[in-house]
């Protein structure tokens, strides 16, 4: 996806000061940064990767000649939606660039560009459900005296994190304004007339994204969904692993 900087450099300012001043009086919530990172790291990655890996089996090479099809974070990390994933819980990576006339004809253009746009988020829950197996199977499978050693809780943390930041990104990226991955996916589903009316107001929908996202009504809105989708995987993961 791609966001106007401009628009959200005095909010990353905010959020900035507030974050950095809760960690350098909270010891618990440094670690708690340093747990994320992998995370971010991770969830960043894959997601953008997906978006490359997509458009490329489309037919479009943009992102192959751009050197977007690789899983080197470097590739991928945007600074500020990094900033803002550590912060703020939402962020993005650096958007990948694609030509949707390079596309082949199994797919109109339109519903081309709702699967790439979908195979980000996608691979966020993917990402979400691998490690939670990950996370029951350690509970299952390991030793008590690992569980509850320094590094094996330091483990635990890391992959628990890992999930819910990727269950966020995931949910984060499908909400259907722009410049998400959501308005894409939704534009095929559209009539001709809606699909027109929507695609010439974007920068007006991109304003009430950014203000909805400013006054944190984003967070409220999503957080109840995020918690719902976390709480299931664990429930399932716990079915599946008899714990």
């Amino acid at each position: 996806m791609y966001i106007d900087k401009r628009m959200i450099y005095i909010v990353m300012a905010i959020m900035l000061v507030s974050g950095l001043y809760s960690y350098l009086t909270d010891v618990n919530s440094l670690l708690n940064l340093l747990y994320t990172i992998p995370g971010i790291l991770i969830a960043i990655t894959f997601h953008e990767f997906a978006h490359a890996f997509a458009a490329d089996k489309l037919g479009d090479d943009t992102p192959r000649n751009q050197g977007r099809l690789t899983l080197n974070p470097l590739g991928h990390l945007d600074p500020i939606g990094s900033v803002m994933l550590l912060f703020a819980g939402f962020g993005w990576g650096k958007p990948v660039e694609v030509n949707p006339r390079n596309y082949d004809k199994r797919f109109s253009m339109d519903k081309a560009d709702a699967i790439v746009s979908i195979a980000g988020p996608l691979m966020n829950f993917f990402l979400a459900i691998f490690f939670t197996i990950i996370y029951c199977a350690i509970y299952k499978f390991a030793s008590l005296e690992f569980a509850l050693s320094q590094i094996g809780q330091i483990i635990i943390r890391i992959i628990s994190i890992t999930i819910a930041i990727n269950v966020g990104l995931g949910v984060f990226n499908l909400i259907p304004l722009p410049p998400l991955d959501g308005s894409k996916v939704i534009k095929p589903f559209l009539p001709y007339n809606a699909r027109q009316w929507f695609e010439s107001n974007e920068k007006i929908f991109e304003m009430i994204f950014v203000g909805l996202w400013i006054v944190g009504l984003l967070g409220r809105i999503i957080s109840p969904l995020i918690s719902f989708i976390l709480n299931g995987l664990l429930k399932l993961g716990v079915l599946v692993f008899g714990l």
